[in-house]
């Protein structure tokens, strides 16, 4: 794959200058103090811990480049965690950061899963798979919303894993949008907001596993299943995600993706980072439906079998508690791999692809995830630095000493903060970690519907900070899902994500003092479909068909 090279952003070059005579000016200076090990950093537990990703997220919006403001920010964050000595910092940025996250075996797994989706994609497109359910979809999904809406229903279909869904689908709907001449910036939101959204409703994924076991004390499936009505931001996405489709409302950066688009310009910014293995791939006419659906369904098939098989399920187990026991990673990882040997077997069986070619495909789908894999480490890191000076500490003290006097606030305010922190962090599951065994320690004697809402609270703040951020795992596996520039991407679902938040920053006030299910849910799609129709009518003319 050709890397696109591009020019230093005007904005990085004073960053960059600093730090380089920073680092020249100083390393006499600390090179006596090599030897010491820092037990703790002085910033540990303050506001400092945030700066980091926020640095990082402000220099990717300001610049338009990814890699090089998360590094900055990784640099932040070793400077910090070392005192300023940059020696030290320097080495931290490896040893405690680079190749920390990539000896954990869990993000190894996830990449494993990542290179082996990244193969069966570029399989399919090479057997003809991907082109004949393009032929087939231009002649049954009529027009740009029912591909949306198709888009939108195979993503709530998809509900084991956030990682599994932005792949496939955008690896299934992305010839399909393509033909309807929707944006790949829209392609993205899509798969974004079906993605984390959907899991975190689904008593059966592996979010419901890594919720339930923050629940100490507690029947974490049951509480799981419980908080379900009230995760607002989650089911207030979907509801705005149908009624812009439907109302035909666009508004921000979007609308003008989705005018572009409509001229033939899916990008809108220049091509995509996956545009080389594109153009390389022929299209071939031979190819059958069932070359990419049979795939897609062993492979759907062979990741639930792996995620249960984690579990215990084949050791006696039952279904339910093997998949809330089950380690993702190791699951997603053994069914792709699975998925994949069936996938090459058909292909071979049905004389589509040769042998020879069928291995030609598993390094160009290697090479197709370069820029997510790249951007998955670095974002990684910059966690890892966050982790380091103390973030967990400083929000969980924060939470604790609100938590007395805004009884009814706090599922609003809980709500604030896993945004916050999630956005800044880059993870749902970090958040939920931190908050889930403050709300149980608060409420579980005291007032248990108040505990289930504020759990809720946090798991919906989570996933929103989650699909906001542009250093989130999951939101960067919609970039490459759909194809699209990162920082596109990140660009144009901002804007929608603060209105759904917003909306359920309201419904969370509501649900607070009527603490009722049945009173805060329809008053929040109430107030979600009129603020669609309120933006519908003062972004009229934005787009036409």
């Amino acid at each position: 794959m050709n890397v696109r090279k591009r020019h230093p952003s005007p904005a990085i070059i004073p960053v960059l200058t600093a730090f380089l005579l920073l680092s020249f000016g100083t390393l006499t200076v600390f090179a006596e103090e090599a030897e010491e090990a820092v037990a703790q950093p002085s910033t540990y537990a303050t506001v400092w811990a945030l700066v980091p990703p926020v640095v990082a997220i402000a220099l990717a919006l300001i610049t338009k480049e990814v890699y090089s403001s998360l590094f900055i920010g990784i640099l932040v964050g070793a400077l910090l965690n070392c005192n300023f000595h940059v020696e030290k910092s320097v080495v931290h940025i490896f040893t405690g950061g680079i190749i920390s996250v990539l000896s954990d075996p869990y993000n190894v797994g996830i990449l494993v899963f990542l290179v082996i989706l990244g193969a069966m994609v570029s399989l399919m497109n090479n057997a003809g798979g991907s082109a004949a359910f393009g032929r087939w979809a231009s002649e049954h999904i009529k027009g740009r919303v029912g591909a949306q809406l198709a888009t939108i229903v195979l993503g709530v279909l998809i509900f084991i894993d956030d990682y599994f869904n932005c792949l496939t689908v955008g690896s299934v709907m992305r010839p399909v949008t393509d033909k309807h001449n929707i944006s790949r910036a829209k392609l993205a939101y899509l798969i974004d907001a079906t993605a984390a959204p959907v899991c975190i409703i689904a008593p059966i994924s592996s979010w419901a596993a890594a919720v339930s076991g923050f629940v100490e004390g507690e029947d974490g499936l049951s509480v799981f299943v419980r908080a379900i009505p009230y995760n607002f931001y989650a089911l207030l996405t979907i509801v705005m995600m149908v009624g812009m489709v439907i109302l035909k409302c666009e508004f921000g950066p979007m609308a003008k993706h989705e005018k572009n688009a409509l001229k033939g310009d899916l990008f809108t910014t220049g091509k995509s980072p996956y545009a080389n293995n594109e153009e390389k791939e022929a299209e071939p006419k031979n190819g059958q439906v069932k070359d990419l659906l049979i795939p897609i369904i062993s492979l759907i098939v062979c990741c639930v079998i792996g995620m249960i098989y984690t579990g215990g399920f084949f050791s006696g187990t039952d279904f339910i508690t093997a998949f809330s026991q089950s380690d993702a990673s190791v699951g997603l990882a053994l069914g792709s791999f699975f998925g994949l040997v069936i996938t090459v077997i058909m292909y071979m069986f049905r004389k589509v692809l040769s042998f020879r070619k069928c291995m030609d495909c598993i390094p160009e789908g290697f090479k197709a995830m370069v820029p997510a894999i790249l951007i998955l480490t670095f974002a990684w890191t910059l966690k890892s630095m966050t982790d380091g000076l103390g973030a967990d500490v400083f929000v969980a003290t924060l939470v604790k000493s609100s938590a007395d006097s805004l009884v009814n606030f706090l599922p609003a305010i809980i709500f604030l903060v896993g945004c916050f922190l999630a956005f800044a962090t880059g993870t749902s599951w970090g958040t939920f970690g931190i908050l889930i065994p403050i709300v149980v320690e608060a409420f579980s004697e005291t007032n248990g519907e108040l505990m289930i809402i504020a759990i809720s609270a946090c798991m919906a703040g989570a996933v929103c900070g989650d699909h906001c951020s542009p250093i989130s795992d999951t939101t960067i596996m919609a970039s490459a899902g759909a194809q699209c520039e990162h920082v596109n991407h990140v660009s144009t679902q901002l804007p929608y994500a603060i209105v759904a938040a917003a909306v359920s920053f309201v419904t969370y006030i509501i649900a607070g003092f009527s603490q009722s299910a049945f009173v805060a849910l329809p008053c929040g799609i109430i107030l979600m479909l009129a603020v669609l129709v309120g933006i519908k009518k003062l972004t009229s003319g934005n787009m036409s068909e």
